[in-house]
């Protein structure tokens, strides 16, 4: 799964300011061996042009080839569901790698810091990818994500990072 909250953004001269979009994927084997599936829900707050813009984005249209995770994805998935629009809740703190996003009825995840077996104090990992077309640097978490639906997923303590990022149809920033 992943999801996204737009501080500020857009595609061409539509805003996308404040909208949350949140992802569902699976595939049989690995990755790159293709037949995948998605599953996306769109904020529902999102006007029509909004929604299209967001669905060409996350379809990896109008991007470079290779250049973002959504045109690698889309290289890889063979069934994309009908898109939901639907309220999502999204709150994150990068920092403290702690956060949860749900959208009722469908999916509920939640992040926190990977913690030492032992003591149980939290770790911080962080990664730097200069060179990376999903984001240049994260913080790695842990994550459980229940999802019912056109695509369920069932996990928990699972690898989790979050992540600012910048896109364009070039890549990340």
């Amino acid at each position: 799964m992943t999801a996204m909250h737009i501080e500020e953004g857009h595609f061409g001269d539509v805003s996308l300011d404040g909208l949350n979009w949140v992802g569902m994927f699976a595939w049989p084997k690995a990755i790159h061996e293709g037949a995948g599936e998605a599953f996306v829900i769109v904020d529902e707050k999102a006007n029509q042009a909004q929604r299209d813009a967001l669905l060409t984005i996350l379809s990896g249209g109008e991007t470079e080839p290779g250049a973002t995770i959504f045109n690698v994805f889309s290289t890889v998935i063979d069934r994309m569901h009908e898109p939901a629009f639907l309220p999502i809740m999204f709150e994150v703190d990068i920092d403290r790698r702690e956060g949860r996003v749900r959208v009722e009825d469908v999916i509920d995840t939640r992040i926190c810091p990977i913690r030492n077996p032992i003591t149980g104090e939290a770790h911080r990992a962080r990664v730097s990818l200069p060179n990376g077309f999903e984001y240049k640097e994260a913080e790695y978490a842990s994550g459980d994500t229940k999802a019912d639906g056109s695509v369920s997923l069932n996990w928990t303590s699972r690898h989790a990072h979050v992540a600012m990022i910048d896109l364009s149809t070039h890549g990340a920033a």
